[in-house]
């Protein structure tokens, strides 16, 4: 079964690069130094469990590197290259001790979630893209304030669940998988999920990275097709994601991450905040009838 996930995860993240590599070649993107150094610090983060969606997003709005409509886009395909990295590790080191059943079918139904979500946030409003992004960003800071006060779930020994709580768990990663176009991580609501239902914290991280691996590779195909998304950007936190999860999961084997923490709940909050303004202001300048100026235009 490892190997089942590992064949697939190894085709996506060959396709995913060629068609990332395709596209830069074309359209002669240069990667931004700033976007590299992004992807180098939330990816090191990321693999020690942090996450890297919401201070990526967070660190998009208060730069304002990128449109508000395009960073779901942008942050989702910039960030799955060193994710695909992060399942190849997390499998070989720790996939074989996760119940078969339970691993795959949390992988298989966040990437059909994934594929699934594709043309919504295509689609969406911006106002809407901004405030799922804005939702995601506010349960982040909540579950990195619980887990600075203690108060997450601590998880038991388990490595796998009742039949009951693997089809909750299922499912559950399927909506994982829809929200992840959106902008809104899988890493912490995964985290929180299984070890309320008594898994071991350490064993989550295979689902976790797999199913962001592999359903991040087949959507980041999708959204690179649809040229929606800055390519510069992308380019930059891919480049410097891949050496940061080298050293995260290779040579940082424990680290205490408080601290730092706080850190991005501050910065994770202000933008949510900022976020969520933009999308009432958008969503009630929809309401507003057109001037014959506006209307002419």
């Amino acid at each position: 079964m490892l190997i089942a996930l590992l064949i697939p995860l190894t085709l996506v993240a060959m396709v995913c690069m060629w068609v990332l590599l395709g596209a830069a070649i074309r359209e002669r993107a240069v990667p931004r130094l700033e976007a590299v150094v992004l992807g180098a610090v939330v990816s090191f983060f990321d693999t020690l469990g942090i996450g890297s969606f919401a201070p990526t997003a967070a660190w998009f709005k208060f730069r304002k590197l990128v449109p508000d409509r395009l960073i779901p886009q942008t942050m989702l395909v910039g960030l799955t290259p060193p994710s695909i990295l992060q399942g190849f590790i997390y499998l070989i080191l720790l996939g074989v001790m996760v119940d078969p059943v339970l691993l795959v079918g949390c992988v298989l139904a966040c990437v059909i979630g994934g594929f699934i979500g594709v043309p919504l946030v295509a689609k969406a409003r911006v106002w809407v893209v901004q405030t799922v992004v804005a939702i995601g960003l506010l349960l982040a800071a909540i579950a990195y304030t619980l887990a600075n006060l203690q108060l997450m779930p601590g998880g038991g020994t388990a490595a796998s669940l009742s039949m009951a709580l693997t089809i909750t768990a299922i499912v559950a990663s399927f909506v994982f998988g829809v929200l992840l176009n959106f902008g809104v991580g899988n890493y912490a609501p995964t985290l929180v999920l299984l070890s309320l239902m008594g898994m071991d914290p350490r064993l989550c991280f295979p689902i976790m990275a797999a199913s962001a691996g592999l359903m991040g590779g087949s959507a980041s195909v999708r959204h690179i097709q649809m040229r929606q998304m800055d390519l510069k950007i992308v380019l930059g936190i891919t480049l410097g994601g891949f050496p940061a999860v080298l050293v995260a999961a290779l040579i940082v084997k424990e680290m205490p991450v408080e601290t730092l923490r706080w850190g991005v709940i501050v910065v994770v909050l202000y933008a949510a905040a900022v976020m969520a303004r933009s999308a009432w202001l958008g969503r009630k300048g929809e309401r507003l009838p057109l001037t014959p100026e506006a209307a002419a235009n």
